[in-house]
């Protein structure tokens, strides 16, 4: 029963520590849609999903006002596209990426998610003319998400995959040249990818998910740190205590919103994410929540440890408010994103081997970090294939979401704008990895994946 107390609390942090729904995403199942005549699957693409998202923004819109709850986006998750497409009779994807757009476009939303292919033991045909679509996929569309899963712990790892997306990435870069290499932050590389993520980039419609579903992503770094000022200086339990009790409340409000939303648009209720997602915004950083334990800066010895404790107690606390929480859930740690992970990068403090370190005990991995434009795709598949085997054999879910910026040097600056934010240019190792990475194949999955 919320009391008084709750509710003032509640606007504080919606009004003060920029609490908000990070996003309502509508998920969508295109199976139905399966076509031989590609023109024909694209069109029955566009009318499904503009049938059953058509009344998602107004009811968020309607929602957001009612509630005075802010919800920062609404988006749409699909089946992935490769799935879909098999059916079709063509070697060119594009147009399908083209439906989305078109579709998203209709219906309002901020980004749709799903241009995805699922290749973690091997790919088919078209898996491949998915992967071959991407750049110009994403380059000639303004709302596609694209996202594909080259690992798991029950499989391994897709290094045939592994050495096909970093090339994939250097060409989406280059696609987009003229805007600092774009499409590359709708790209997401990832291993043990769920199917519930409302969270773009690397949001779809997992096949085992129902025919539409409402899944909703919560954000409040704002919030935690405010309230770990009210402890300085207190044992780490104390810390630990005090972000599961805020990570509650936050997710409290988002199955509140999951609900209503689920309620109105006649679509059944999937799970909260507790992600704390964070933006360029001052005061909305999960870096400064780090160094409110007692970190100097971001990136120092000791962050890999606080980030874990972060982590766990976001989880514990969301999963002590709701029975539904999924997705990703934890803390995202993407540098473009995030004002404190840009400060801590520009000084040095935080660098690329650290930031893989700290994605061994967080959601996702390495996000949104922009590179030299001559990295070579070698490097950039090894990058992946690292981040890969950390999410195998810990059984999590990591990715990469990388931009060689063309034309870039270390200490440039990139501009995206809006959340993405601006992301310094940092080092990567000068050392070749093309021997490794051309090797090809598959690295069998772990011992502990045999669980049955």
């Amino acid at each position: 029963m919320l009391n008084r107390k709750d509710i003032l609390e509640t606007i504080q942090m919606i009004d003060q520590q920029h609490l908000d729904i990070r996003t309502i995403t509508m998920g969508i199942s295109l199976l139905s849609c399966a076509r031989s005549d590609p023109r024909a699957a694209c069109d029955a693409i566009y009318d499904k999903i503009t049938r059953y998202a058509e009344k998602l923004v107004k009811t968020g819109e309607d929602i957001e006002r009612e509630f005075g709850i802010p919800i920062v986006n609404k988006r749409i998750s699909v089946t992935p596209i490769a799935l879909v497409a098999a059916a079709s009779e063509t070697e060119d994807y594009v147009p399908f990426a083209a439906a989305l757009d078109k579709a998203a476009k209709t219906t309002g939303v901020n980004f749709i998610g799903g241009f995805s292919a699922l290749v973690q033991k091997g790919m088919t045909d078209a898996d491949r003319r998915l992967i071959a679509a991407i750049p110009e996929a994403l380059a000639t569309t303004d709302l596609v998400c694209s996202s594909v899963n080259v690992g798991s712990t029950k499989a391994g790892i897709n290094m045939d995959a592994v050495a096909l997306m970093g090339r994939t990435i250097k060409a989406a870069a280059e696609r987009t040249a003229d805007r600092g290499g774009f499409g590359c932050a709708k790209l997401v590389v990832f291993c043990n990818a769920v199917e519930d993520n409302p969270f773009m980039a690397g949001a779809f419609h997992g096949v085992g998910e129902a025919e539409k579903v409402i899944n909703v992503g919560v954000s409040g770094p704002g919030v935690v740190h405010h309230a770990l000022q009210a402890v300085k200086g207190a044992p780490f339990d104390v810390v630990a205590e005090t972000i599961k009790k805020t990570a509650f409340r936050i997710t409290r409000m988002g199955q509140l919103v999951a609900q209503e939303a689920s309620r109105r648009l006649d679509t059944p209720f999937g799970i909260v994410d507790l992600s704390l997602a964070p933006t360029p915004a001052i005061g909305d950083s999960v870096a400064r929540i780090l160094e409110e334990m007692g970190l100097e800066v971001c990136g120092t010895h000791g962050t890999t440890a606080a980030l874990a404790l972060l982590n766990d107690a976001v989880k514990k606390g969301g999963v002590m408010a709701s029975s539904s929480v999924g997705g990703l859930s934890g803390a995202f740690i993407p540098v473009s994103e995030d004002e404190g992970m840009i400060a801590a990068a520009a000084s040095g403090a935080l660098t690329l081997d650290k930031l893989e370190a700290m994605t061994c005990v967080c959601s996702v991995g390495l996000d949104m970090i922009a590179v030299p434009g001559d990295t070579p795709a070698e490097t950039l598949s090894a990058i992946i294939a690292d981040e890969a085997a950390i999410g195998m054999v810990n059984t999590k879910t990591t990715a990469v979401r990388i931009i060689p910026a063309p034309g870039c040097r270390v200490g440039d600056t990139v501009e995206f704008g809006g959340l993405l934010g601006s992301a310094p240019v940092q080092a990567v190792h000068p050392f070749s990895a093309k021997a490794f990475v051309d090797r090809g194949g598959r690295i069998p999955a772990p011992m502990h994946s045999l669980k049955n």
